[in-house]
C-alpha cells in the first residue's frame, strides 16, 4: 500500500525490500511521512518494523528499492542521513557512569557542535524534559522515565529533522508515560520536528499519531489515520482495529524464529 501526499515528505520508501537468505523480513513496501508529522508504525512481533527502521537510519542495507530521508539517500549518503535524525533504542544507551549532562557533552562532541552552541542547547532541553536540575546527577541513580527522558533530549541534541522512537514507553508505569508524551508533543511543537515511532500500546498511538501504518509479514496492510483505519475495519478503537487486521494469534514463536536465523546469517557472514 502506498499513500499519496500532497505536502512535503521528509521520509520517501519506494519498493523496499529486505531479505535474509530465503526470508523476507521486509516486502516491497513503500510509504511518505510529512515534514513535522507524527507517524506511528505498527505491527505484530516479526512483522518487519525494526528491520525498516534499521534500513531508514542506515544500520540494515536494502535488498533493493529506494529510500530518501531529508533528501538523502542512506546507502550512499550516510553522514548526511545521521545528522538528519535522532534515535531512542528500545534497549538503554546512556552511561549510566557519567552524569545526564556528561551524556549529553558526549553526543555533542561526537556530533561535533560548537561549544557555543551546546552549551544553550543543553541547558534548553534539560529544561524542556524537566531534568536540568538533576543534570549532575550520575544516570544510575534516574529512574526509567528519567532515563528516556534524558534519551530524548540527547537524540534532539544535534537539530535532527526526524526522530525515530523505538517503543520509548516500554516498561513505563502509564503517569510516566503520559509526561513523556507531553514532552514529545511539546518538542514537535516546538522544534518543528517529525516524530516516527513503533509501540505495542494501541491507546498511544491513537492519541498522538497523526498518521497511522500498520505493517504485517512484512507487507503494509493498513494506513491512516487511527479513526480512519477504525471505520475501514468497522470498529471503535485501534486496537480493535489492529487485531482485526493483524488477527489475535501469538506472533512470539515466530518472531523467535526470524531472529535465530538473522543471527545464524550473521554468523555465517552471510548479511
Amino acid at each position: 500500500m502506498t499513500k499519496s501526499n500532497s505536502g512535503e515528505d521528509i521520509i520517501q520508501v519506494t519498493d523496499l525490500v529486505k531479505k535474509y537468505g530465503g526470508l523476507t523480513a521486509v516486502d516491497n513496501i513503500s510509504f511518505t511521512v510529512r515534514t513535522g508529522e507524527i507517524f506511528a508504525f505498527l505491527g505484530p512481533n516479526g512483522a518487519g518494523k525494526t528491520t525498516t527502521i534499521k534500513m531508514l537510519t542506515t544500520l540494515l542495507k536494502p535488498t533493493q528499492g529506494h529510500i530518501l530521508l531529508n533528501g538523502h539517500d542512506p546507502v550512499r549518503k550516510q553522514r548526511e542521513v545521521r545528522r538528519s535524525f535522532g534515535i531512542v533504542f528500545q534497549d538503554p544507551s546512556l552511561d549510566n557512569e557519567l552524569t545526564a549532562y556528561e551524556n549529553m557533552v558526549f553526543h555533542a562532541v561526537l556530533y561535533s557542535i560548537p561549544k557555543k552552541i551546546w552549551q544553550e542547547r543543553i541547558k534548553e532541553l534539560l529544561e524542556l524534559v524537566q531534568l536540568w536540575d538533576r543534570r549532575n546527577d550520575q544516570v544510575k541513580k534516574y529512574s526509567g522515565g528519567m532515563k528516556r527522558r534524558l534519551e530524548i533530549a540527547r537524540g534532539l541534541l544535534h537539530l535532527p529533522k526526524i526522530l525515530f522512537l523505538d517503543e520509548p514507553t516500554l516498561g513505563l508505569d502509564p503517569q510516566t508515560r503520559n509526561l513523556l508524551w507531553e514532552h514529545i508533543r511539546a518538542l514537535n511543537e516546538k522544534e518543528h520536528i517529525t516524530v516516527f515511532f513503533t509501540t505495542h500500546i494501541m491507546e498511544e498511538a491513537e492519541r498522538v499519531a497523526d498518521t497511522v501504518a500498520v505493517i504485517d509479514h512484512g507487507k503494509i496492510i493498513a494506513w491512516g489515520s487511527a479513526r480512519e483505519l477504525e471505520e475501514q475495519t468497522g470498529t471503535d478503537s485501534l486496537e480493535e482495529a489492529f487485531l482485526a487486521l493483524t488477527g489475535k494469534a501469538i506472533r512470539e514463536e515466530g518472531a523467535e524464529s526470524k531472529n535465530q536465523m538473522v543471527g545464524r546469517m550473521l554468523r555465517r557472514g552471510r548479511w
